[in-house]
Parts: structure tokens; C-alpha cells; sequence
């Protein structure tokens, strides 16, 4: 299924990072989007005591990378981030979240 969904023309993407709290978090993953011509159309950001979340809706209709290739650039944050960070369709996020 997730292939089929990757093959789609679907344009929004569901970015969240996880992990211990840092400086230049938001800052290194919207960097990549800007310079990669995509949009956040909606984000959201926490930090409870010392731990930090975010997720990000992304339309990525004039994005100029395609999605693979987005989701292993933003994924290879991880290790300078310290943070988990999940790239994935919306409608992936969606049957993620469905009952």
C-alpha cells in the first residue's frame, strides 16, 4: 500500500520530529523545504519539560525533489538533530490514524 500511496500525485506531505529539546531544530528541517520549493501549509511545535515535538502539514506540489528523495534528505537530520524524524503521505498519516 505504501508504494502505491508513494506512486500517487497526492502533494501533501506530514513531517514530525521528535527527541530531546535543541536549538535550530524548525530551523534545519523548514531550511530544507524552503530551499526545495516546498510549502507549510501548518505546523505545530511542544516542548514538555526537556522533550520537543513537531509536526508540519507540507504541500509539495512544486517541490523539485521527489518525494524519496525529500524524505531521505530531511531523514538524514536525524543523527545531527538528535531527534526522530518522520516524513510520510498524508494519506499514509491518515490510515495511520483511522478506526
Amino acid at each position: 500500500m505504501y508504494r502505491e500511496i508513494e506512486k500517487s500525485d497526492a502533494s501533501r506531505i506530514i513531517v514530525a520530529a521528535f527527541g530531546k529539546n535543541r536549538p535550530g531544530v524548525v530551523a534545519a528541517i523548514t531550511k530544507i523545504l524552503a530551499d526545495l520549493n516546498c510549502s507549510i501549509e501548518d505546523i505545530s511545535q511542544t516542548i514538555m519539560q526537556d522533550f520537543f515535538s513537531m509536526i508540519m502539514v507540507v504541500n509539495m506540489k512544486d517541490c523539485t525533489m521527489d518525494f524519496a528523495a525529500l524524505r531521505e534528505k530531511i531523514q538524514a537530520t536525524e543523527s545531527t538533530l538528535g531527534m526522530k524524524v518522520y516524513v510520510m503521505h498524508e494519506d499514509i498519516f491518515k490510515y495511520m490514524h483511522r478506526i
